[in-house]
């Protein structure tokens, strides 16, 4: 096939029909010159059948690593056999509205930056999934934690091998107790090799809506396993004792709100940010349950 100009790459693990879901959005792109690059951390075949199950009309290149897993190692394995010279990382339970690749490529060539990013949203446009920047910017220091989510992100790809491309050492399924907050380290690395990113709202993809509080005993894990990547992230990006206090407080003063009415399962969700936070400041897990 003809080379193409963008190369998605999709880290895949225990999902089959949400895989089948994002590949029909991409059937209906207005943008056709592209290929996916599929990184698939399973240990069977499950699959087969569906990369096999229709004539898909986009290249795919089926890389099989069941022995190394982690998101940012896939991301980093699956980029060694992108071709396309621009590259995005969908989730594998995302899909994206039929303008989405031809929106990212012409903000590239408007903006000339090496990376523009999106939000997410539902199928409204709504933002979902966390907090974002209402108006158009470049992104910095100050705003990296509103403008960006990963899966809505084009990269130029000599940018992304310039910087080493995601830390292995951060998001889920690292060995490491940092479990999120890998795409704004990515960004933070790039701007400090000079690379600009932009961001624009109007440039948005589908997800499903995440239940914010997680009362369960592994719903708790993984929301201090993120609070941990954050307060990681800002810690070696050398962020100062004010950006910590914020980024503390919030969690804390939900935890006290939700206190006074009660709520003492949404209370413990907070506790464990605001202690997961804690955490990656300071580099090591806690001897406390909440």
């Amino acid at each position: 096939m003809a080379m193409p100009l963008v190369s998605l790459v999709v880290c895949t693990i225990n999902r089959t029909a949400e895989l089948g879901t994002l590949f029909e959005s991409l059937v209906h792109q207005e943008f056709k010159a592209f290929d996916v690059v599929i990184v698939d951390q399973n240990e069977d075949d499950r699959l087969v059948p569906i990369l096999a199950s229709a004539p898909w009309p986009f290249d795919i290149r089926h890389v099989r690593t069941p022995h190394a897993r982690g998101l940012s190692r896939a991301r980093n394995a699956g980029l060694k056999h992108a071709r396309g010279p621009l590259i995005v990382f969908p989730d594998d339970d995302c899909w994206y509205p039929e303008w989405f690749l031809s929106k990212g490529i012409d903000l590239l060539a408007e903006s000339q930056a090496a990376c523009v990013t999106g939000r997410a949203a539902d199928n409204s446009g709504r933002d979902i999934n966390g907090r974002f920047h209402r108006c158009a910017a470049w992104v910095d220091r100050r705003n990296v934690w509103t403008t960006q989510i990963e899966w809505v992100a084009f990269f130029r790809k000599e940018a992304l091998v310039a910087v080493g491309g995601y830390n292995e050492d951060i998001g889920i399924g690292s060995a490491t107790p940092w479990g999120a907050n890998e795409g704004q380290d990515l960004t933070l690395r790039l701007l400090a090799a000079g690379y600009a990113t932009y961001y624009d709202p109007a440039l948005y993809g589908f997800h499903a809506e995440l239940k914010a509080v997680a009362s369960t005993a592994a719903g708790l894990e993984k929301s201090r396993s993120y609070g941990r990547g954050l307060g990681h992230v800002l810690r070696q990006h050398g962020y100062g004792m004010t950006d910590l206090a914020y980024w503390l407080l919030r969690p804390a003063g939900g935890c006290v709100i939700c206190m006074l009415h009660g709520k003492w399962g949404v209370a413990r969700y907070y506790a464990n940010v605001l202690l997961g936070r804690l955490e990656g400041w300071i580099g090591r897990r806690l001897n406390v349950g909440i």
